[in-house]
């Protein structure tokens, strides 16, 4: 019997993978913010096109790219 490592994705998914985790990663980095240290001061800068439409498209970006990464197939 013969020792051998067997990883269940190839090279290729598991860079596919890691592309998705940082897309995920970098969204909610960029949904954070925005808010103010006194309750009783708005601060309009919660509601910015960058954390209105850009975060949440690259985390459902990131997720897309991790179902493409699950489904790569695996070269030999």
């Amino acid at each position: 019997m013969k020792n051998e490592k067997v990883f269940l994705f190839g090279k290729r998914a598991y860079r596919i993978l890691g592309l998705g985790i940082v897309l995920i990663i970098l969204g909610f980095v960029l949904m954070s913010g925005g808010g103010s240290n006194d309750p009783n001061v708005f601060n309009p800068a919660i509601f910015s096109p960058m954390r209105i439409r850009i975060a949440p498209t690259l985390v459902l970006a990131g997720f897309a790219v991790l179902v493409v990464a699950i489904l790569a197939t695996k070269k030999k």
